[in-house]
């Protein structure tokens, strides 16, 4: 099992190599990440489910140590997070029953012949 604690420590400091090495890619990181809480629309805890839903779908590790830190710090519960990640699940099987339809239609398209005159 994967010691989380250790990993996120691990990771702050790989991260902090690769803004010496690129840093103005990570300042437009923490733009991007910064920016998209500034208008308060959404409270700490609601972002930090999200957050964790699209973390799941994307299999971010960093993502999930990360944000489950800030979720703990926001108050979030563990029967909260669960419902979020029921929610991600949901809808990654929703997008592909989606990608099916249209792996399908795809295919139909591929294998059925194209009437000449259409073809001109």
């Amino acid at each position: 099992m994967l010691d989380w604690t250790t990993y996120r420590t691990e990771l702050k400091g790989r991260v902090g190599d690769f803004g010496t090495a690129a840093p103005d890619a990570l300042r437009g990181y923490v733009a991007l990440a910064g920016g998209a809480a500034k208008t308060r629309h959404l409270d700490a805890r609601t972002r930090e489910l999200i957050s964790l839903a699209v973390a799941v779908t994307t299999r971010c590790d960093g993502c999930i140590t990360t944000h489950v830190d800030a979720a703990i710090k926001a108050g979030v519960s563990r029967e909260e997070i669960a419902e979020a990640l029921g929610v991600a699940i949901a809808m990654n099987a929703g997008a592909a029953l989606v990608y099916s339809a249209r792996t399908l239609d795809c295919f139909e398209q591929m294998t059925t012949p194209v009437p000449a005159a259409a073809a001109e």
